[in-house]
């Protein structure tokens, strides 16, 4: 960003996988594994799943229910073991240390329970609300997840700023009434049409007189 933006919000979602988590290896050794077992291009498979749940993926390129059935098995043991090789993403457990814990949440393609594990194994305190690919019916880029996120904060979608890094991710948020800043360097209209940070360094909270959250980005 060329200049410091200020927000001022009532609440924070985040996607977790490339927004709080840095999850590249395990995401790729997931789909890669996937596309070699059944003759796919992996570049293609990897782009398309970026910032969408398993199960959407997988049933975008398979047709028999049992082998779908086998590989979101496969996929979901996979994301609940793989902790070893994630990482936070720069900034990211400073900011959440910052923010109000009744007023920040996380909203992921990944299933809850291993999504809470992979925050905490990167040293990042887990939120009261985390909103999983097991809570929607319609994930990402349906606004499904970020209005729940909301919801259960008690808050208006409009009044709650999302951190996104997929245009999947950034398209749920704004279909949800959500502003929405961009981390890291993901390309598309969407997300080249939103503000941006390199990383969660670049943003800094504080609390208004209103009581309100003060977010500059920079």
């Amino acid at each position: 960003m060329s200049a410091p933006q200020r927000l001022e919000v009532a609440g924070v979602l985040f996607d977790m996988d490339g927004t709080l988590v840095d999850s590249n290896a395990p995401v790729d050794v997931i789909w890669n594994e996937f596309s070699d077992a059944h003759g796919l291009d992996s570049t293609e498979v990897r782009a398309y799943a970026h910032g969408r749940p398993s199960r959407a993926t997988v049933a975008t390129y398979l047709r028999d229910d049992q082998q779908i059935a086998h590989w979101i098995d496969r996929i979901h043991h996979l994301e609940a073991t793989m902790f070893d090789v994630v990482t936070e993403i720069p900034g990211a457990g400073a900011l959440v240390r910052s923010l109000p814990e009744d007023r920040w949440a996380v909203v992921t393609s990944a299933i809850r329970e291993p999504a809470r594990e992979r925050i905490g194994a990167v040293g990042i305190r887990v939120p009261a609300v985390l909103i999983g690919a097991d809570d929607v019916t319609h994930g990402k880029p349906d606004p499904e997840g970020y209005r729940a996120g909301a919801a259960a904060l008690g808050l208006d979608p409009a009044d709650c700023v999302v951190f996104e890094d997929t245009d999947a991710g950034a398209k749920a948020g704004l279909a949800a009434g959500c502003r929405v800043v961009v981390v890291g360097q993901g390309r598309s209209e969407t997300l080249d049409a939103l503000p941006r940070v390199a990383d969660l360094t670049h943003v800094t909270a504080d609390a208004t007189a209103a009581g309100r959250i003060g977010l500059t980005l920079s």
